[in-house]
């Protein structure tokens, strides 16, 4: 079995459970509202900094560097996203999950395999998954895309071709057995984390 193979298997049980959170159900169907959608994106603007930090670190290794592609790089658009929103990252509070989620990341920074892990669990959500947000954000909650360009990568044409190129990369990496297995686990760990994060932003509402 391929890594991305292995990879897809693992984690399709832990990839639903994230997809039904209460939180991440609420705000796909309209029953919160635009400011929910702020908080989020505020939240993600922690782990993407120490996700492109950790990987500007990486980039020269055989294993991250096979991945980790400017075109993907988030934080900028991050960073404009709330900007039209009037939010300053600055003055927002990471939630304690998202602590946790750095952490993880950052722990990273001498196991490159477990870097793939975060770096695969993020983008290529935001390939896939995350286009879906956008829509739904549009639609729900007014949100322009002038706040959702997080969501466009403007530097690459077709998405689908350019995830079975990433999924070929993974497949690719120079990687023993025992760096397998790590990686895999990471993965696993990082769906953990998004759903802790989901649970401490649907606590937080409901406080």
């Amino acid at each position: 079995m391929s890594i991305s193979e292995r990879l897809r298997e693992a984690t399709a049980e832990a990839h639903r459970q994230a997809e039904h959170s209460p939180f991440i159900e609420d705000l796909m169907s309209g029953r919160l509202d635009r400011g929910e959608y702020e908080r989020l994106a505020a939240q993600l603007y922690f782990i993407y900094e120490a996700l492109e930090e950790v990987g500007d670190a990486l980039a020269d290794d055989p294993v991250a560097g096979a991945v980790i592609d400017d075109k993907l790089r988030r934080l900028p658009s991050l960073g404009a996203d709330l900007a039209s929103f009037g939010v300053d990252p600055s003055t927002v509070t990471p939630l304690p999950a998202v602590e946790r989620y750095v952490e993880a990341i950052q722990a990273t920074r001498t196991d490159p395999a477990r870097y793939v892990a975060h770096h695969y669990t993020r983008y290529l959500g935001d390939l896939s998954g995350g286009q879906v947000v956008a829509h739904r954000m549009r639609e729900h909650y007014g949100v322009y895309d002038s706040g959702l360009t997080f969501y466009s990568f403007e530097g690459i044409d077709k998405l689908k071709r350019y995830k079975d190129d990433y999924r070929a990369r993974l497949d690719a990496l120079p990687l023993d057995a025992d760096a397998v297995d790590r990686l895999v686990d990471e993965a696993l760990a990082a769906f953990a984390h998004n759903q802790a994060v989901f649970g401490d932003l649907d606590g937080a509402r409901a406080a």
